[in-house]
């Protein structure tokens, strides 16, 4: 009996710059936590503090893109976040810095946008979104970022609008000679502020990761409001986990109205008596206006689980947003319904486990007859991938309440990566793209991908 094969080599990321990121050394790439990694259909993004390095793994003769963000010193900025943003034939890159600002690059390493969100340090840039359907009333598509309490969100067709009009102005400059000698920051989409929603969801205390799982029925008393509600759940030292709604309306949080109003106020009165005392020097040089922070919309705290000393560590959405996966301080990994809000399942003697959902191909009786070469959407059942680093093994578990379809032995050293979410893709004339989950392999360099088929 032939032994079976589940992964599938691609390429590999193998090359001299890696060495700037700690490679070469045991362990460089899980055992650094500064070390971020973010994957494309056919490129790697990794950083490391002040250093963005881009490697195509499918082509290994290919260029290298190395970014170095303009950070602060003064503040010891660094990067903090990184993943893909992929709308149809554009890609570009996000960063999230320590001081709480939102920088989007191109491939070619150019500086698209730079928005601060919030002076905080990022921890987490989530692109998703979610097809109108017979399951989904809506359809959606967002990027979210996680700071220490709070979280972001910003609408995928303002930053789409955004980068179409920056690649539309790059090139028609490419063909003007006037332009070439000019700066190559002076676009009108670099200091251009989209818009977007932000909440504080630390009521149940600091978060270390968060997600917006998706559009929520608003309040019992609420019915006629024409505002969307969104479901946020949050992990954290307090609350393994947090459940929140979170509303469009700004204006109608009591305490954010307040503070809008009295914070500045009294900042300025404190500031316009400081400069009575003290008479600052007219040849001193001007400093940058900083740049304003938006208040807070309203969260109302839904639900959440304490149990001391339990902490939560890792969150993983499902596809559709209404499973979420949580690993926690005890080695346990913890089955989230969103939409209920309940636990539905339970993994025990997993530490330091990390999780993606993926799809595999399902199993078809042999007396019913196929009518179709490519498999369709429906073919495909929804599984969880969990990466054991202390057991060195992948196991591949169906969702909710399904077998462990395979084990999977990997290396020592290795990393579960997934490509990030395709906006404008799925459509209804090309074929079905399945939920994929890729190994890389930090010593040799491979990338591999798990097979979406059990035989």
């Amino acid at each position: 009996m032939a032994k079976r094969i589940h992964l599938t080599e691609l390429g590999c990321i193998a090359c001299e710059e890696l060495t700037e990121l700690g490679a070469g050394k045991e362990g460089w790439l899980v055992n650094n936590p500064n070390l971020l990694s973010a994957l494309d259909s056919h490129s790697i993004a990794l950083a490391h503090r002040f250093l963005i390095l881009i490697v195509n793994w499918a082509d290994p003769d290919s260029l290298r893109v190395k970014i170095r963000p303009d950070l602060s010193p003064i503040e010891a900025e660094s990067i903090t976040a990184i993943e893909w943003l992929v709308f149809d034939d554009v890609r570009v890159l996000l960063a999230g810095t320590s001081c709480g600002y939102l920088l989007v690059y191109s491939i070619a390493g150019d500086l698209i946008h730079k928005q601060l969100v919030h002076p905080s340090r990022i921890l987490k840039l989530r692109v998703r979104g979610t097809k109108k359907d017979l399951m989904q009333e809506t359809s959606s598509e967002e990027i979210s970022i996680v700071l220490p309490g709070i979280i972001a969100r910003f609408d995928g067709s303002n930053i789409q609008s955004m980068l179409q009009k920056w690649f539309q102005e790059k090139n028609s400059n490419f063909w003007d000679q006037k332009s070439k000698k000019g700066d190559p920051e002076d676009t009108g989409s670099l200091h251009q502020r989209l818009p977007y929603q932000i909440w504080n969801v630390n009521k149940n205390g600091v978060c270390v990761d968060a997600t917006i799982t998706g559009i929520m029925p608003p309040p019992l008393l609420e019915h006629q409001s024409s505002q969307r509600y969104y479901c946020a759940v949050t992990i954290g030292e307090d609350a393994v986990i947090s459940a929140y709604r979170l509303s469009e309306d700004r204006g109608r949080s009591l305490v954010g109205a307040i503070l809008s109003k009295v914070v500045p106020a009294a900042a300025s009165t404190i500031a316009s008596f400081s400069k009575l005392i003290w008479r600052s020097n007219d040849q001193s040089p001007k400093r940058k206006p900083e740049a304003k922070t938006q208040s807070f919309a309203r969260a109302s705290s839904l639900t959440c689980i304490k149990d001391y000393p339990r902490k939560g560590e890792k969150l993983t959405l499902s596809p559709s947003g209404t499973l979420a996966a949580i690993t926690d301080s005890l080695g346990r990994i913890l089955l989230l319904d969103t939409q209920a809000l309940v636990v539905v399942r339970l993994w025990k003697g997993y530490r330091d486990a990390s999780c993606v959902f993926m799809e595999m191909l399902a199993k078809k009786d042999k007396g019913k007859s196929v009518y179709h070469t490519e498999p369709v959407k429906s073919d495909y059942c929804l599984c969880l991938a969990i990466h054991a680093p202390r057991k060195g093994i992948i196991e591949v578990w169906q969702m909710r309440t399904g077998p462990r379809l395979l084990t999977i032995q990997c290396a020592k050293g290795s990393k579960l990566l997934q490509p990030a979410y395709r906006f404008g893709s799925n459509s209804s004339s090309s074929p079905y793209i399945p939920l994929e989950v890729f190994l890389l392999n930090g010593d040799s360099g491979q990338v591999s991908m798990l097979n979406r088929s059990l035989s």
